[in-house]
């Protein structure tokens, strides 16, 4: 037990510790920079089995902020470096990637089985989609987002309030990482308080990291925590679904223009702007279906239609990962 030997000498780990994170299954969505920090750090506190799911291949513009890669590594998949780089660092553990993307028809099967799920992905799609699965499944969830200088992480879910229940509605933007930027450090603060918020849950500490956020701010330095344990679930929720999980009672609407989008997300799908989205007597009661490519002019659509249209409305991003 050398390998762990400077961890099992806390009180709050110890033998009896030490075997629960052994005996602890995560999931990890994303191999991008939040998981260049947490994962070698929960491979190397001997979380027993890692499955790690990322659809995306390594570029230059990752390098300066996802540490598991190096030039070498470019074209090839981000799942299957950041797994060999782990093992590299510990054999005793097993890890599993999977080169694909977390979408609707997936998510289920990947987080059934885990003990905890990490969101490390760069999509709020795939997080309220997340979120939603935990939810259902009892999962508790360590959700992170980083933008710019700044960024939170939280653990939603598994007894506490969901990530909807602290961000209800719509993000003000849909930017990016990758249409914002972003700096390395503040990307690698968050995937290591991501890691700690694992440890601490798999290990049951107290005061439980699930209902707590904490937010960064690496150009002020006024960061921030809060606990959101009794804070209420929406009423109304937009949920995200599959295109395959569609069927012709459905009215699906594809948002984006033709030459924004050549193929439509469905193939019954009818190209309109939210302004042209009517009630009619074919229509009435259907499930409408609001698609685009990260899901967020389809939720900004959403609100605005829901207090009109009778029935459920659900989402599509076609670009969910």
């Amino acid at each position: 037990m050398s390998r762990y030997a400077r961890q099992m000498m806390l009180p709050q780990v110890g033998a009896e510790g030490q075997a629960r994170l052994a005996a602890a299954r995560v999931l990890v969505v994303g191999a991008g920079g939040l998981a260049a920090s947490a994962l070698p750090l929960l491979g190397g506190a001997g979380v027993g089995r890692i499955d790690i799911f990322d659809g995306d291949t390594i570029e230059l513009s990752n390098l300066h902020r996802q540490t598991l890669f190096s030039e070498a590594d470019i074209g090839r998949a981000k799942v299957e470096v950041a797994a060999e780089r782990c093992r590299a660092l510990n054999s005793g553990i097993v890890l599993t990637g999977t080169k694909r993307s977390i979408t609707p028809e997936n998510v289920i099967g990947a987080c059934r089985d885990v003990d905890l799920v990490l969101d490390c992905a760069d999509s709020y799609a795939a997080s309220y989609l997340l979120s939603d699965t935990c939810m259902a499944l009892g999962k508790p969830l360590i959700s992170a987002s980083v933008l710019g200088l700044g960024g939170y992480a939280g653990g939603f879910c598994g007894g506490a309030p969901s990530l909807r229940a602290v961000f209800p509605e719509a993000p003000d933007s849909a930017a990016s990482c990758a249409t914002a930027g972003v700096l390395g450090p503040v990307v690698s603060i968050l995937g290591s308080i991501q890691a700690q918020m694992t440890l601490s849950m798999l290990l049951g500490l107290d005061p439980s990291p699930l209902g707590q956020m904490v937010q960064i701010d690496a150009q002020t330095w006024r960061n921030s925590a809060f606990r959101f344990d009794h804070a209420p679930e929406p009423e109304t929720a937009f949920r995200f679904v599959a295109p395959s999980g569609l069927t012709a009672d459905d009215l699906v609407i594809e948002l984006r223009s033709e030459s924004e989008a050549p193929h439509p997300a469905h193939p019954s799908a009818r190209r309109m702007t939210t302004s042209e989205i009517e009630i009619t007597d074919t229509n009435q009661g259907k499930r409408l279906v609001l698609c685009c490519a990260t899901g967020l002019r389809a939720w900004r659509a959403a609100e605005q239609l829901q207090p009109d249209w009778p029935g459920e409305i659900v989402l599509v991003a076609a670009a969910t990962s």
